[in-house]
Protein backbone atom coordinates (compact mmCIF):
# COMPACT_ATOMS: atom_id res chain seq x y z
CA UNK A 1 0.00 0.00 0.00
CA UNK A 2 1.64 3.40 -1.11
CA UNK A 3 1.42 4.69 2.90
CA UNK A 4 2.30 2.15 5.04
CA UNK A 5 6.23 2.98 4.70
CA UNK A 6 5.73 6.83 5.08
CA UNK A 7 3.11 6.53 7.78
CA UNK A 8 5.11 4.21 10.26
CA UNK A 9 8.22 6.36 10.08
CA UNK A 10 6.46 9.56 11.57
CA UNK A 11 3.29 7.55 13.73
CA UNK A 12 3.05 9.13 16.82
CA UNK A 13 0.73 5.72 18.06
CA UNK A 14 1.90 2.63 16.35
CA UNK A 15 0.29 0.60 18.67
CA UNK A 16 -3.35 1.14 16.80
CA UNK A 17 -1.69 1.95 13.24
CA UNK A 18 -2.71 -1.54 11.54
CA UNK A 19 0.06 -2.75 8.65
CA UNK A 20 -2.21 -3.45 5.57
CA UNK A 21 0.17 -3.95 2.63
CA UNK A 22 -0.86 -7.59 2.01
CA UNK A 23 -4.46 -6.71 1.39
CA UNK A 24 -4.78 -4.76 -1.64
CA UNK A 25 -7.55 -3.12 -1.95
CA UNK A 26 -9.14 -4.12 0.85
CA UNK A 27 -8.22 -1.78 3.58
CA UNK A 28 -10.92 1.04 3.69
CA UNK A 29 -13.25 -2.21 3.59
CA UNK A 30 -11.00 -3.01 6.87
CA UNK A 31 -11.29 0.58 8.12
CA UNK A 32 -15.03 0.38 7.54
CA UNK A 33 -15.39 -2.51 9.64
CA UNK A 34 -13.71 -1.08 12.30
CA UNK A 35 -15.66 2.26 12.37
CA UNK A 36 -18.18 0.62 12.57
CA UNK A 37 -17.38 -1.60 15.56
CA UNK A 38 -16.00 1.06 17.43
CA UNK A 39 -17.96 4.20 16.72
CA UNK A 40 -16.52 6.21 19.79
CA UNK A 41 -13.15 6.00 17.82
CA UNK A 42 -11.97 8.23 14.66
CA UNK A 43 -10.87 6.01 12.53
CA UNK A 44 -8.57 6.95 9.40
CA UNK A 45 -7.29 4.77 6.97
CA UNK A 46 -4.41 5.22 4.42
CA UNK A 47 -4.87 3.72 0.98
CA UNK A 48 -3.00 3.78 -1.85
CA UNK A 49 -4.84 4.77 -5.28
CA UNK A 50 -3.77 1.50 -7.64
CA UNK A 51 -5.49 -0.27 -3.90
CA UNK A 52 -8.72 1.68 -3.98
CA UNK A 53 -8.98 1.06 -8.31
CA UNK A 54 -8.97 -2.90 -7.16
CA UNK A 55 -11.71 -1.95 -5.02
CA UNK A 56 -13.84 0.38 -5.63
CA UNK A 57 -16.88 -0.88 -4.44
CA UNK A 58 -15.18 0.32 -1.50
CA UNK A 59 -16.48 3.50 -1.56
CA UNK A 60 -20.33 3.30 -2.11
CA UNK A 61 -20.51 0.32 0.99
CA UNK A 62 -18.46 2.98 3.01
CA UNK A 63 -21.47 5.49 2.02
CA UNK A 64 -24.37 3.48 2.16
CA UNK A 65 -22.81 2.64 5.74
CA UNK A 66 -22.48 6.62 6.54
CA UNK A 67 -19.81 5.85 9.39
CA UNK A 68 -19.51 9.50 11.20
CA UNK A 69 -16.25 8.58 12.56
CA UNK A 70 -14.08 7.88 9.16
CA UNK A 71 -11.71 9.52 7.47
CA UNK A 72 -10.56 7.99 4.01
CA UNK A 73 -6.93 8.71 2.75
CA UNK A 74 -5.56 8.16 -0.65
CA UNK A 75 -2.50 9.07 -1.78
CA UNK A 76 -2.40 9.22 -5.44
CA UNK A 77 0.75 8.53 -6.85
CA UNK A 78 -0.58 7.71 -10.46
CA UNK A 79 1.07 4.36 -10.10
CA UNK A 80 0.35 0.85 -8.63
CA UNK A 81 3.61 0.40 -6.14
CA UNK A 82 2.69 -3.10 -5.30
CA UNK A 83 3.09 -4.36 -8.83
CA UNK A 84 6.18 -2.88 -9.67
CA UNK A 85 5.43 0.80 -9.78
CA UNK A 86 3.40 0.26 -13.45
CA UNK A 87 1.51 3.68 -14.27
CA UNK A 88 -2.39 3.74 -13.68
CA UNK A 89 -3.98 4.15 -17.10
CA UNK A 90 -5.78 7.13 -17.82
CA UNK A 91 -5.11 8.38 -14.48
CA UNK A 92 -4.28 12.24 -15.44
CA UNK A 93 -8.39 11.97 -16.55
CA UNK A 94 -9.57 10.39 -12.90
CA UNK A 95 -11.01 12.82 -9.38
CA UNK A 96 -10.83 10.70 -6.79
CA UNK A 97 -12.74 13.44 -5.23
CA UNK A 98 -15.08 13.42 -7.59
CA UNK A 99 -15.95 9.10 -7.52
CA UNK A 100 -15.90 9.43 -3.50
CA UNK A 101 -18.22 12.31 -4.06
CA UNK A 102 -20.66 10.19 -6.53
CA UNK A 103 -20.38 7.31 -4.39
CA UNK A 104 -22.25 9.57 -1.52
CA UNK A 105 -19.19 10.44 0.96
CA UNK A 106 -20.13 13.27 3.21
CA UNK A 107 -16.90 15.27 2.21
CA UNK A 108 -14.59 15.14 -0.52
CA UNK A 109 -11.03 16.87 -0.75
CA UNK A 110 -8.22 16.77 -2.91
CA UNK A 111 -4.78 18.51 -1.94
CA UNK A 112 -1.91 18.85 -4.56
CA UNK A 113 0.16 21.27 -2.31
CA UNK A 114 1.24 19.21 1.03
CA UNK A 115 1.04 23.02 3.43
CA UNK A 116 -2.55 23.15 2.48
CA UNK A 117 -3.37 19.78 3.29
CA UNK A 118 -1.47 20.74 6.61
CA UNK A 119 -3.67 23.81 6.97
CA UNK A 120 -6.72 22.17 6.66
CA UNK A 121 -5.93 18.59 8.44
CA UNK A 122 -7.41 19.91 11.65
CA UNK A 123 -11.13 20.76 10.42
CA UNK A 124 -11.11 17.55 8.11
CA UNK A 125 -10.74 15.89 11.82
CA UNK A 126 -13.48 17.79 13.11
CA UNK A 127 -15.86 17.23 10.46
CA UNK A 128 -18.51 13.96 10.56
CA UNK A 129 -18.12 11.48 8.27
CA UNK A 130 -17.45 9.32 6.02
CA UNK A 131 -14.65 12.00 4.97
CA UNK A 132 -12.80 11.53 1.73
CA UNK A 133 -9.43 13.00 1.27
CA UNK A 134 -6.86 12.70 -2.18
CA UNK A 135 -3.59 13.64 -1.27
CA UNK A 136 -1.83 14.05 -5.00
CA UNK A 137 2.40 12.65 -3.95
CA UNK A 138 5.57 12.20 -6.13
CA UNK A 139 6.95 9.47 -4.84
CA UNK A 140 10.94 9.73 -3.44
CA UNK A 141 12.71 7.13 -2.70
CA UNK A 142 11.79 6.64 1.04
CA UNK A 143 13.79 4.03 2.66
CA UNK A 144 11.74 1.46 4.14
CA UNK A 145 11.76 0.55 7.54
CA UNK A 146 10.63 -2.96 9.57
CA UNK A 147 7.20 -3.01 11.10
CA UNK A 148 4.94 -5.20 12.66
CA UNK A 149 3.02 -8.22 10.60
CA UNK A 150 -0.92 -7.70 10.46
CA UNK A 151 -1.53 -10.69 12.97
CA UNK A 152 0.71 -8.78 15.21
CA UNK A 153 -1.31 -5.87 14.69
CA UNK A 154 -4.26 -7.63 15.27
CA UNK A 155 -3.52 -9.35 18.31
CA UNK A 156 -2.28 -5.46 20.11
CA UNK A 157 -5.83 -3.77 19.00
CA UNK A 158 -7.49 -6.66 20.17
CA UNK A 159 -6.25 -5.72 23.71
CA UNK A 160 -6.26 -2.39 23.36
CA UNK A 161 -10.20 -2.40 22.44
CA UNK A 162 -10.49 -5.64 25.03
CA UNK A 163 -12.22 -7.89 22.66
CA UNK A 164 -11.97 -11.68 23.11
Amino acid sequence: MTGLEEWQNISGNPGRDVPLDDMMGKASSFALGLALAQPDHKVAVIDGDGSLLSNLGSLVTIANSAPPNLIHFVLQDNMYFSTGSAPIPGADKLSFKGLALSAGYSMSYEFDDFEEFITNLEDIFQQEGPIFVCLKIQRNGIPQSPHRTFEEAREQLKELFKIT
